[in-house]
């Protein structure tokens, strides 16, 4: 079917163009403007974090001019709940780096490998979910009990960095000799001759496997705005280059948000209850009700600037006592 009048058709070479563009943005950040270790700055975070967040509008702009205004409303629904759920990814990561004592210079770096893991974890996951919703059309409603479920159990836990029951540091120190200590920002270094891995690199492993956890949690909730897959794997894309940044921008004043996890818990809940009452495009199965793309992007901005004025709220007063 040809597409409509002014409408370009999604194509592999789209696929291939925006995943190479990603590549050289990521070879210029490491190779050009990062290739040394330094630590990064508020204002740099700022202004690597305005790019970030430019270029994604700029992204939803250009759906909107080649494809449907309705895309780019899923697109930047879907980058903006990515980038709100990723707080949390924030959270975890600055009490790993605290509990391994990362020298400031290293984290970039470290965080850069991270999010190469990262995309291509939520690649494969996206294409597993593309791949079951078309052929299962129940699994959206699974994806939406599952939020809900993981909302909830977010709302009552309490973050704590516990390596040593970790699965995968436990099997890297099996089958490698390990260093105990840094060797600047390298991942391997000499150990009585042989080849042994870093604190760095146990570290790195670390962030894999619990930003895994996140993918688990965050890529179904993109779907509750739209199930096109290239618009689903966009959305994430942006928002785990933006990551980085976030983090140097935001990891100091974390502590602050005291509610944020709380905010982050009704979202995931909010989203996986908008998923069981979307009857999808077919017959309602129960009572079910649409919700649209814009009323869910307003909801989910609320819920999160409330719990942020409310952690504010709360750090002032006790400052005045």
């Amino acid at each position: 079917m040809k597409p409509l009048l002014g409408l370009v058709e999604i194509t592999p070479w789209h696929w291939a163009g925006f995943i190479l563009c990603v590549l050289i943005f990521l070879a210029l950040d490491l190779g050009i403007f990062h290739r040394g270790s330094h630590v990064i700055k508020f204002k740099e975070a700022l202004a690597w974090s305005a790019l970030w967040f430019s270029l994604a509008m700029l992204f939803a702009g250009a759906l909107a001019h080649w494809r449907k205004p309705d895309e780019a409303e899923q697109f930047t629904a879907g980058y903006l709940i990515e980038l709100s759920l990723s707080l949390d990814n924030i959270l975890v990561i600055a009490l790993i780096f605290s509990a391994f004592r990362v020298p400031a210079e290293f984290q970039h770096r470290l965080l850069f490998w991270g999010i190469l893991g990262a995309l291509m974890m939520r690649g494969a996951m996206i294409a597993v979910g593309v791949a079951l919703i078309h052929e299962f059309d129940f699994i959206l409603y699974i994806f939406g009990a599952f939020l809900v479920c993981a909302g909830i159990k977010m709302f009552f836990s309490k973050k704590q960095i516990q390596p040593e029951k970790n699965l995968a540091l436990r099997l890297a120190r099996k089958l490698f000799p390990v260093a105990q200590t840094f060797d600047g920002p390298k991942f391997f270094t000499r150990l009585d001759g042989r080849l042994a891995l870093t604190t760095l690199a146990l570290v790195l492993l670390l962030v894999e496997t619990t930003d895994l956890i996140f993918v688990v949690d965050s890529v179904p909730a993109v779907f509750s705005v739209t199930q096109k897959a290239f618009i689903v794997f966009t959305s994430n894309v942006f928002a785990v280059l933006g990551l980085r940044s976030m983090y140097f921008l935001l990891a100091g004043a974390l502590g602050s948000f005291r509610y944020l996890k709380t905010g982050l818990s009704v979202v995931l809940a909010f989203i996986g209850t908008k998923m069981l009452l979307d009857p999808h495009s077919h017959e309602p199965k129960w009572f079910q009700i649409g919700i649209s793309t814009g009323i869910s992007l307003l909801v989910v901005a609320a819920i999160l600037l409330i719990s942020i004025a409310l952690s504010v709220t709360a750090a002032q007063r006790e400052k005045q006592k």
